[in-house]
C-alpha cells in the first residue's frame, strides 16, 4: 500500500480552526447550493440561526467573507465562489466514502474477509462449508488461513478466527460453536495386537503418536482423574507428555498413523468422527476424557461490526452448532 500524499502545510491556527469547523464547511456548502439559510437548515436538520453561526465562524477562521447577505437574498462573494468550487470535490468524496462505509455496516454483505483457523478444523469443518456460504453471500470473498499458532488480530490483519480448547484472552469476543471432545484412539488392528489402555498408567506401555504444535512444543495429553474419594467428588485435571518418537506437525498425518496401526494418540473428535463411524478406529479411556473444551469463533469487537463479518459469524454459528456427528459429539 502506497503512503498517502502529505497534507499541505498550513498555519497551525488556521489548520486547527478548519479541523474544528467541518460543520461550518457543510453549512456553507448547503447555503451556497440553496442560496437560503432556511432551506440549508432544513437540508441539514439544523435551525436557520445555527447554520448562520456555523458560516460566521468559518468566515472568522478564514478571515474572509464568503457570503453576501441581505434581508431577502444570499449570494456568494468571489472568494465564496472560489472556496465552493475548490471545496466541493473534497466534500463530495468524504460524503461518498462515509456512504460506502455505512453500506458495509448496514447494507448488503460484501467485501473481503481474512479468516484464520487451526489446520485440522479448517480442513474438516471451516473449508467444506465455504461453498454454501458463498452461495448465500456471493458478494463476500474469504481468504482462509490455516495456522495452528494463535494469530494476532491486529498484526496479522485477521477479521475472524476459529479457536479450539480453552480461551485465555478475555479481550476478544468468543462465540462457542460446540463442545470439543478429546479422545484416545487406535486402529482395530493395533488394539488386537497390543490391547488398549484402561487406566492413565497404562498409557506409558503403548506406542504413542505425538503432535507438534505450531509453537514448536509437543501437545500435552489432558485427562480428568477419577472423582476424589471424599464427599466433594471433585475431579482433577491431569496432563501427560507420553514418550513417543513418532511425531507429526500435521493433524491429518496423526490420524493417518492411527489408521495404519502405528500406535495410540489423543485427538479431537472432529478429526476422527468419520473413522470411528466406519470402524477404522476405536476409542478408549472415555471415563478420563477432559472437560471444558470447546470450538470457538472469535473476533475483536461487537461494536460497528461490518455486515460481511456479521454474516460470516452468524452462518458458521448456525451451521457448526448443528454438526454433532461431524464433530464427534453425541446427538443433541
Amino acid at each position: 500500500m502506497k503512503n498517502p500524499a502529505p497534507i499541505p502545510s498550513m498555519p497551525d491556527a488556521l489548520a486547527s480552526g478548519l479541523a474544528a469547523s467541518y460543520t461550518g464547511v457543510l453549512s456553507f456548502m448547503a447555503v451556497a447550493e440553496e442560496l437560503s439559510f432556511m432551506k440549508a437548515g432544513h437540508r441539514l436538520g439544523l435551525g436557520r440561526s445555527a447554520v448562520s453561526r456555523n458560516v460566521q465562524r468559518l468566515e472568522t477562521q478564514m478571515k474572509t467573507r464568503l457570503l453576501q447577505r441581505s434581508t431577502r437574498n444570499v449570494a456568494l462573494t468571489p472568494e465564496g465562489e472560489m472556496f465552493y468550487e475548490l471545496s466541493r470535490p473534497g466534500v463530495e468524496q468524504i460524503m461518498q466514502a462515509m456512504q460506502q462505509v455505512h453500506e458495509l455496516q448496514d447494507g448488503p454483505a460484501r467485501g473481503q474477509l481474512r479468516v484464520c483457523s487451526t489446520i485440522g478444523f479448517g480442513r474438516r469443518i471451516v473449508g467444506p462449508l465455504l461453498a454454501d456460504f458463498y452461495r448465500l453471500h456471493p458478494g463476500i470473498d474469504v481468504e482462509l488461513i490455516l495456522d495452528d499458532r494463535i494469530t494476532d488480530f491486529t498484526a496479522d490483519r485477521i477479521d475472524v478466527s476459529f479457536r479450539n480448547g480453552r480461551l485465555a484472552d478475555s479481550s476478544i469476543i468468543a462465540r462457542q460453536l460446540a463442545p470439543m471432545e478429546m479422545m484416545v484412539c487406535a486402529s482395530p488392528a493395533y488394539a488386537a495386537r497390543h490391547g488398549l489402555p484402561e487406566t492413565l498408567e497404562d498409557i506409558e506401555r503403548h506406542a504413542c503418536i505425538q503432535f507438534r504444535l505450531g509453537s514448536g512444543g509437543l501437545y500435552e495429553w489432558e485427562f480428568m482423574e477419577p472423582p476424589a474419594g471424599d464427599e466433594s467428588g471433585n475431579r482433577r485435571v491431569r496432563k501427560l507428555m507420553p514418550k513417543g518418537s513418532r511425531i507429526y506437525s500435521d493433524p491429518e498425518l496423526v490420524v493417518g498413523a492411527l489408521r495404519d496401526g502405528l500406535g495410540i494418540a489423543q485427538v479431537a473428535g472432529y478429526q476422527v468422527a468419520e473413522d470411528l463411524r466406519a470402524g477404522r478406529l476405536v476409542r478408549c479411556l472415555d471415563a478420563y476424557a477432559p472437560q471444558g473444551r470447546a470450538h470457538y469463533l472469535c473476533y475483536p469487537s461487537r461494536e460497528h461490526m461490518p455486515m460481511r463479518i456479521r454474516a460470516f459469524v452468524e452462518f458458521y454459528v448456525r451451521r457448526v452448532s448443528g454438526m454433532q456427528a461431524e464433530l464427534g459429539l453425541p446427538p443433541a
